[in-house]
């Protein structure tokens, strides 16, 4: 949920890491060179791509390479280890030492895609961030490690909660009652805020967006599995997630992606960039 409130809301899921193969060198999408190990999925520089077989697709022809976000939550704030309501209302706050530590191994895990682990998938090249100063603390440490600038994105910020902003759990209920359970079930607004609801219409409205930017480069001659990051926050990833898995809002709640974890979110566009398909592959896969 928030910034480290209700971790009871669930716990961070497990990956699978896949075995690592080597591949002879390889150079992916706009010419970055892998070096000696390459997800499975990338083509030679001198070959096309190969189709990449859906299981569930009744018209694999129709589908474009697989785009493959990377939905990075930011590393611990005083606001977090406070157990306090941290939204997007204000700018801050900045990451603890904690934190700034979490997101330096969140940048060598999503480094590590493709290179150590999740050898099938492509090599994250591309960076997004909410504007909040936390989450472009965060994202400067995954863009140092993956060599991209980072770009900013407000629809991915933190959800607004407006008047309570800064206040515990108990401190709300015992201002508003029964009114922060009513928004976790997705029923209203916060006061001067926004409901969980509208976090995940502006969230996936982006995911909708590289669909279909993704869609148009590999229709104009670069049909390549292509990973992009988003560094964003709890209520955002949660929301972006539950809307891929088509869960009613108000479960969203259930999904609990902790401070620094990754979620991978695998998405299928057809040619005129529409999604077809999407595969949630992890959640809250925490940082050792």
């Amino acid at each position: 949920m928030s910034e480290g409130t209700m971790r009871g809301e669930g716990e961070p899921g497990e990956t699978q890491v896949e075995p690592a193969v080597p591949h002879h060198a390889r150079r992916f999408d706009d010419g970055t060179d892998l070096g000696g190990e390459a997800p499975s999925d990338v083509p030679a520089a001198s070959s096309p791509a190969p189709r990449v077989q859906s299981p569930f697709s009744p018209d694999e022809e129709d589908l474009v390479a697989p785009l493959t976000l990377v939905l990075v939550r930011h590393g611990v704030t005083e606001m977090t280890t406070s157990r306090r309501m941290s939204g997007s209302g204000v700018p801050g706050p900045a990451l603890s030492g904690q934190g700034r530590i979490q997101a330096a191994k969140a940048a060598d895990l999503v480094y590590g895609m493709g290179r150590r682990t999740w050898m099938h998938l492509p090599h994250v090249t591309r960076l997004l961030a909410s504007p909040m100063v936390r989450t472009q603390e965060t994202a400067a440490s995954v863009g140092r490690r993956i060599g991209a600038h980072v770009e900013t994105e407000a629809r991915i910020k933190e959800v607004d909660f407006g008047a309570w902003e800064g206040l515990t759990v108990a401190e709300i209920i015992e201002r508003d009652g029964d009114a922060i359970h009513a928004w976790r079930r997705a029923e209203t607004s916060a006061p001067g805020g926004e409901s969980i609801a509208e976090v995940g219409a502006r969230g996936y409205a982006v995911v909708e967006e590289l669909a279909r930017e993704h869609a148009h480069r590999c229709m104009s001659g670069r049909d390549l599995p292509r990973g992009v990051a988003l560094v964003s926050h709890a209520v955002a990833i949660k929301s972006i997630v539950g809307v891929a898995l088509g869960m009613p809002a108000a479960h969203w709640g259930s999904i609990w992606p902790s401070p620094a974890s990754t979620s991978i979110l695998q998405v299928r566009a057809r040619k005129d960039g529409s999604i077809a398909e999407q595969h949630v592959l992890a959640v809250g896969v925490p940082v050792e």
